[in-house]
């Protein structure tokens, strides 16, 4: 075989070329390595120490060490950023081939200028001077600021994400999960006679749904079982329910029929409707953003779509509206005292400049929000905290029980709590659903603008104005028509029956225009289904009152609840009869949730499932999907088929 000269030229200048890349690819960088302090020699954690003509940097530790690795070889300008401090820029310094350069910084304290922007440091010693404060200790760089106050943007995103997975998150492997979900006891049947009473508060929190759509269809995969909360999934979505007549917040409806994965059982449907608010005569709001801009933050799905998402918010408030925004990392601190909505370019001014670096220090920045929620307090207005994290609390009060307790202590005040959680990964949803039960307050997962969208721009008014607090729900079973019964779902909202009528005992909180919906599974009187029994008392005798024989009464629906800014509840009681209603004849309210329960049944894989398959709540669903004038309900169906393919 001949081959060109020609041919072999190009061959041997094209492996020449290959040889020079290949060495060029090995060929080793340097790095730039010191310590940022100030002029008494204390560590200034969560300094930001950046090269901005190669879009690179890092961020101090807790002893103000920080390190820049795969520096090319050059001569560079390495300038550091810290809130409170003055920026300082060294010049001309040169990175040798594998070599460590050290680079110390000194900063001098600075008090903030400017209009935009106002931070006050959750400190013991806090300065204060016309518009500019001094802090005591310094907290993280949360704005990236020259000595004008602004920073230049055309490396920040680049160097905040290549600084953050070039140092602390390259230490664990990318699929590295530490996602926390509280343990769910599924609820099982009682038997009425031994345990006539079923005592609970309303949920109207949704983060579980959300949560689950993200595993599922961004990450192929069934979620946890504990991620599935049943009431979370049937309160996703809206239901037909009437307007309230009367006096009281909400009406309330029942239903029953077929069980459809038991056929032994009947299915008990309860739902509540708030009542619209009347929108022209809106009471303003003060609401206060509560934004976690830690290191965990910097995700696109974390920090970037929290901001696009409150940005909704701010778009869909009125002009008489407040806001204020604190942030927190290793410390807390307000970025911008509280506005009017009129003032809208401030607002997102502040938002567009937040950046995530350094640990969380929630507990600080729940105190802080809380303060200036106080300060700005409107009597008779929505005054509430709006906190947006991914849960991943670490400095500080960070321990859930000891959060709980603070924000339990905080609620006193009339100050309301929202929480929006963010991200994957790290996403700690059993601490976020325990402090807003604490917190008088309601919790969403934003898994993508579309569900920003509907938190906070189509349902925003049902999701920030309560109507009714303190909600709890007790069903009294007869005894001679109901052998035993079973809650789907509620397992974290359950309450001693004594508590009902407490009125010092906490419960969930109704929006306006909000629906609440309970399941309950039972077994009529007379069938054979065993049910687990305690052993018959010796002192006293459980007896079944004649009366009750010829009621044709199922069971005595209750609800208490108390008026917004009122310590004392009313009580409202419905009766509920049988019907020989079919499966095929209930409502689309009636077979759509029943759909969604039985999914969540299948997700958590339920001892009381039956033989129910997803084919059979694809079915349902169909069947029972009504107007869906959003689309949520399809976007259910095709959610459970890919379950379905997955499982």
């Amino acid at each position: 075989m001949r081959i060109h000269t020609r041919s072999i030229k190009i061959i041997v200048g094209i492996l020449f070329l290959m040889f020079l890349n290949i060495a060029s690819y090995n060929k080793p960088d340097g790095m730039i390595r010191g310590r940022v302090t100030d002029f008494k020699n204390n560590p200034l954690t969560g300094a930001q120490v950046f090269i901005e003509c190669i879009s690179v940097g890092t961020m101090c530790d807790r002893d103000g060490n920080y390190i820049i690795l795969n520096v090319p070889v050059g001569t560079y300008d390495v300038e550091v950023a810290m809130i409170g401090y003055r920026n300082e820029i060294k010049s001309n310094i040169v990175v040798t081939e594998g070599d460590s350069t050290l680079v110390n910084f000194q900063l001098i304290e600075q008090p903030i200028q400017g209009e935009s922007v106002e931070m006050r440091a959750w400190a013991p010693k806090i300065e204060r001077g016309g518009t500019s404060l001094a802090m005591s200790h310094s907290p993280d760089s949360f704005y990236l600021l020259s000595d004008s106050g602004t920073h230049r943007k055309n490396s920040q995103n680049k160097q905040y994400r290549r600084s953050q997975s070039s140092n602390y998150f390259d230490k664990f492997p990318k699929d590295f999960n530490t996602e926390g979900y509280d343990y769910i006891n599924e609820n099982t049947f009682k038997d009425v006679k031994q345990n006539p009473l079923s005592t609970f508060s309303i949920d109207v929190d949704n983060a579980s749904y959300s949560n689950v759509r993200r595993l599922i269809t961004d990450r192929h995969q069934l979620p946890p079982k504990d991620a599935v909360r049943i009431e979370e999934l049937i309160n996703y979505f809206t239901y037909d329910y009437p307007q309230p007549e009367g006096k009281d917040p909400f009406s309330i409806i029942t239903e029953i029929s077929e069980c459809p994965w038991n056929e032994e059982s009947r299915l008990i449907h309860i739902g509540l409707q708030g009542r619209e608010v009347d929108y022209e005569n809106l009471k303003p709001s003060n609401l206060v953003f509560l934004i976690d801009v830690s290191g965990s933050m910097s995700d696109q799905n974390k920090l970037p779509l929290l901001k696009k998402s409150f940005k909704l918010l701010v778009n869909s408030l009125d002009d008489h509206d407040r806001i204020a925004i604190v942030v927190y990392a290793s410390s807390s601190g307000e970025v911008l005292s509280s506005t009017p909505v009129y003032q809208k370019d401030r607002i997102m001014t502040a938002l567009d400049k937040l950046r995530a670096g350094g640990s969380t220090a929630g507990g600080e920045g729940i105190q802080l929000a809380y303060q200036i929620a106080k300060e700005n307090y409107i009597k008779n207005g929505n005054n509430r905290v709006i906190l947006a994290t991914d849960g991943d609390f670490n400095v500080g009060v960070s321990n859930t029980a000891d959060l709980v307790q603070l924000i339990e202590d905080k609620r006193k005040d009339g100050i309301y709590l929202t929480i929006t959680g963010f991200g994957m990964g790290n996403y700690k949803d059993d601490k976020m659903e325990q402090l807003s039960n604490a917190g008088n307050g309601n919790y969403f997962y934003i898994d993508n603008i579309k569900e920003a969208e509907k938190v906070f721009v189509k349902e925003m008014r049902a999701n920030l104005f309560t109507i009714a607090k303190d909600v709890k729900i007790q069903i009294e079973f007869n005894p001679a028509n109901i052998k035993a019964y079973r809650l789907i779902g509620y397992e974290n909202r359950a309450l001693a029956n004594e508590n009902f009528n407490d009125d010092k005992k906490d419960a969930g909180e109704l929006g306006a225009g909000h629906t609440v919906t309970v399941l309950y599974e039972v077994i009529p009187a007379g069938f054979n289904e065993r049910v687990k029994l305690i052993d018959e008392l010796r002192y006293q005798q459980n007896i079944v009152t004649e009366e009750s024989y010829y009621s044709s009464e199922l069971a005595t629906v209750k609800l208490r609840y108390k008026k917004p800014g009122k310590d004392v509840s009313k009580s409202i009681h419905k009766f509920l009869y049988d019907s020989d209603i079919s499966l095929f004849e209930s409502s689309d309210n009636f077979r759509f949730s029943a759909a969604v329960a039985g999914f969540g049944m299948l997700l958590r894989d339920s001892e009381f499932k039956g033989e129910l398959t997803y084919q059979q709540v694809i079915s349902m669903a169909k069947h029972s999907k009504g107007k869906d004038e959003n689309g949520n309900r399809n976007e259910f169906i095709r959610m459970v088929e890919s379950c379905q393919l997955l499982n």
